[in-house]
Formats: C-alpha cells, sequence, structure tokens
C-alpha cells in the first residue's frame, strides 16, 4: 500500500498575518492636536506661542490627511448626516449677513471666517473617528484640557475679581470660561467612574474639585445655572439609573464645601437681583444692562429679520458695546430669523441622536456613560443658554458632533453583526432549504 503523503499544499500554508496601517492615523493625531490647541488655548498662556496660528495648521494638516486618504476610509462626503447640513447652510447665511451688514461689514464677515473652522472640525471629527476609543480619546482630551486651564486661571488669577481676563481667547470672559467647565465636567465624571486605578479616580476627582472652584471663583450667575440643571441631570443619568447612590451624596457635600469657600462673590451677586445688595450693586446693573441688551436684541430683529446685523456686529448695534446675553437672541439678532431656525434645528438633531442611542440595547456600560454625559452636557447647555451669549463657543457644537459620531459608530458595528448571522446561498436550492427548515422550526416551536 502506498504511503499517505502528509506534504501540505503550498496553497494552504498560513502566510503570517500583516497588520494594515489604519490609514487615518494621521488625520486622527492632527484632529487631536487640534482639539488640544482649541480647548487647552495653549497660545494664550504659553509664552511665545501665540504668534502661531495653531489651530489653522492642525486643521488644515488633519484636513489634508483626511483627502489624501479619503478613498480608504470606512466614511464619505455623503454619508455627512442632517446637522452637517444644519451647520453649514447657518454658516453660508452668515456670510451673506456680514457681507449685507448694516453695521460693520468687515468684522463680521471675519467674526464668520473664524467661527468656520467649526464646520471643519465637526466634519473632521466625523469622518475620522469611526471607533469608540478614539471618540472617548478626544472626549478625554476637551475634559482634560479644561481641567488644566482650570487650575492655571485660579493660580494666575486668584487675586483678579472674577478671573476675567487671566487667560485669553475663549477663557478670557468669565462666563465663558464658566461654560466650557459646566460642560466638560460631565465628561469628567464619566471618566471618574469608568477609570479603574485608584490613581485616576483621585485624579479626576481632584481636577473636577479644581474645575467647580473656578466656576464658583467666576460668580458666572449664568454658569451656576448651567451647573444646577446639568449636575442633576447628569446624576439622574450616573446616580439614580446607573444605581451609584453614593454620587449625589458626594456632589451635595463638595458642592457646599466649595460653595462655603469660594462661592461668596456668586451670593453676592444673586443677591443684587434684587437692587437691595450692598455689598455688589455692579451685579444688579449688570442685571438692568442684560434687560436694555434684550429689548434692544428684539428691536434689532424687528429691522433686520432675514440677514441680521452681522455676526458679533451686535455689540456695536447695542450702542453699550455689550453682547446680548442670551444665545438664542444672540444668533437672531446677528444672524436672522433663519440662521435661528437652522441653531435650533442643528441641537434638536444631537438630542435626536440621544434618543436613537439611548434606546439601544446591550451597550457596553462605557459607552452608556458618555451617552449620559452627553445628553447632561447639552441639556445644561440648551438651558444655560437662556442666561449666555455662548452662540460661537465650540463646546456646544463638539457635543452634537459626539452623539451624530457614536450613532453612526454604534450603527454601523449593528449593521456589521446583523449581516454575520445572515447565511449566505451558494445556488437557488441552498435557498429553498434554509426556508424549509425555518418553516419547521416555526412550526415545531408553536
Amino acid at each position: 500500500m502506498a504511503e499517505l503523503s502528509t506534504t501540505v499544499p503550498a496553497c494552504v500554508i498560513q502566510r503570517p498575518s500583516v497588520k494594515m496601517k489604519n490609514p487615518l492615523a494621521g488625520a486622527f493625531f492632527w484632529l487631536s492636536a487640534f482639539y488640544v490647541v482649541y480647548c487647552a488655548r495653549p497660545g494664550d498662556w504659553i509664552p511665545g506661542l501665540g504668534y502661531i496660528p495653531l489651530a489653522k495648521i492642525t486643521a488644515c494638516c488633519a484636513l489634508i490627511a483626511l483627502l489624501t486618504n479619503l478613498n480608504r476610509t470606512k466614511r464619505r462626503f455623503r454619508d455627512l448626516p442632517r446637522e452637517s447640513v444644519y451647520l453649514l447652510v447657518l454658516i453660508v447665511l452668515l456670510f451673506v449677513g456680514g457681507f449685507l451688514s448694516p453695521v460693520w461689514k468687515g468684522g463680521a464677515v471675519s467674526h464668520t471666517i473664524d467661527f468656520a473652522k467649526v464646520y471643519v472640525a465637526w466634519v473632521l471629527t466625523f469622518l475620522v473617528i469611526t471607533e469608540f476609543e478614539k471618540q472617548r480619546r478626544v472626549i478625554y482630551i476637551q475634559a482634560a484640557s479644561v481641567m488644566i486651564i482650570s487650575a492655571v486661571s485660579i493660580l494666575k488669577g486668584h487675586g483678579r475679581p472674577r478671573l476675567e481676563g487671566v487667560i485669553g481667547g475663549i477663557y478670557s470672559n468669565p462666563n465663558d470660561l464658566a461654560f466650557a467647565i459646566v460642560l466638560s465636567l460631565p465628561f469628567c465624571l464619566a471618566f471618574l467612574v469608568s477609570c479603574k486605578s485608584i490613581i485616576g479616580k483621585v485624579t479626576w476627582l481632584g481636577g473636577m474639585l479644581i474645575m467647580m472652584a473656578a466656576l464658583f471663583m467666576t460668580a458666572s450667575r449664568a454658569g451656576f445655572i448651567d451647573l444646577v440643571i446639568s449636575g442633576t441631570c447628569c446624576l439622574w443619568h450616573f446616580g439614580v439609573k446607573g444605581k451609584r447612590f453614593y454620587l449625589i451624596l458626594a456632589s451635595a457635600f463638595f458642592a457646599g464645601v466649595i460653595m462655603l469657600t469660594a462661592g461668596g462673590k456668586l451670593t453676592a451677586r444673586f443677591e443684587a437681583l434684587s437692587g437691595d445688595s450692598q455689598t455688589d450693586q455692579s451685579a444688579y446693573g449688570s442685571y438692568v444692562e442684560r434687560r436694555y441688551l434684550m429689548t434692544k436684541a428684539i428691536e434689532g430683529i424687528e429691522h433686520y429679520p432675514v440677514f441680521g446685523v452681522g455676526a458679533n456686529d451686535f455689540v456695536t448695534y447695542s450702542g453699550i458695546w455689550h453682547e446680548v446675553h442670551m444665545t438664542y437672541l444672540q444668533m437672531a439678532v446677528e444672524g436672522g430669523v433663519p440662521v435661528l431656525i437652522l441653531y435650533l434645528m442643528f441641537f434638536a438633531g444631537g438630542f435626536r441622536n440621544l434618543r436613537l442611542l439611548r434606546k439601544m440595547r446591550d451597550l457596553d456600560p462605557n459607552i452608556k456613560l458618555f451617552i449620559g454625559a452627553l445628553h447632561s452636557s447639552l441639556i445644561g447647555f440648551v438651558v444655560g443658554a437662556l442666561f449666555a451669549p455662548e452662540a460661537y463657543q465650540f463646546f456646544p457644537y463638539f457635543a452634537v458632533a459626539y452623539s451624530s459620531t457614536l450613532l453612526a459608530i454604534l450603527s454601523a458595528q449593528k449593521s456589521t453583526a446583523i449581516a454575520d448571522k445572515t447565511p449566505t446561498f451558494r445556488n437557488r436550492r441552498d435557498f429553498i432549504n434554509y426556508g424549509t427548515r425555518s418553516r419547521l422550526n416555526a412550526l415545531t416551536v408553536k
């Protein structure tokens, strides 16, 4: 009997697997760098960096890296959700309104150009981030950056009233700094809860306490209201629904301690709303001023309802060089009623994404945490926006981008799982046999 050959055919010899290089690794690196530049603002507090246009450089490099690898990406421009369309049309209308501005055309167009960078960041975030871990890394950059900014603000401006102008750019105004802190706190809490190491938990807890201390030192009434709304929603997700009731007690304790130690200025500003406070008459004057600015904004909307007075031009139009302290009026008077409608539709899209995400079953606990954090951040913003001019701050737009990206990631995973379970048939007979077996199984179950 002839011996059986033990030679393995060459065609079935397994070759060592080669790990494919991620075509978007470069784009993700530069996108992460853009988030660092925008959120940490190193050019505003590190000497020398202010002369380098870091935001433009990182955004352009990320865009170039994406375009050069676009044919190898999972998502294309045609996959962009409707929120991106709303944002793009909104920016186009702001440009048109800038060129037609009755106040200052150059200033309106220039401000719109600066604001238009948010669309580049938004699109890059959606196209480049195709995995939850990458999105988690970008959210980490935002949360850690605001934590660092809060610490730097306290160290550099502990003797300056309300930390005003301690750091330039988007953090120079106390209200803007307070909003950035509040919108990032839910993410910090998500990292605190999901962190496994004791050192990590202590670091996140310490960072959150620093952020809350900086928030109270700004004495921002709008920021405090935003904190109450966002914090309540956050504790509902993490504490009540997540059955971590210790978070509710711990939050109440630490908030009370910080309020007693660093909340004196904030308390005085709230008392001054009645006009009877002897400690902070300027706060009552601010209240009267805000009421005048809202009336002036409504007047501007009546005169320029279609294209508005131009982005950031209400400061000049008001006659007293101040913004209207209500984001929705700010959008309407500076961009026109159509821009306000698009603005509301854009954020409604973010809430729609979160509603779909919260309906998904069998999600990873960490993903559930960040869905709750996103919901808390957006809830806090839409309520807090009633009391502050935050139309051009990027953080709320980032939150909507996170919701759109996460929905796309989980939807793709779900589609892949369904496709893996769907049987494939070599011919018509296999298909008929599968159908017959399925009917027989159904009858057996009954």
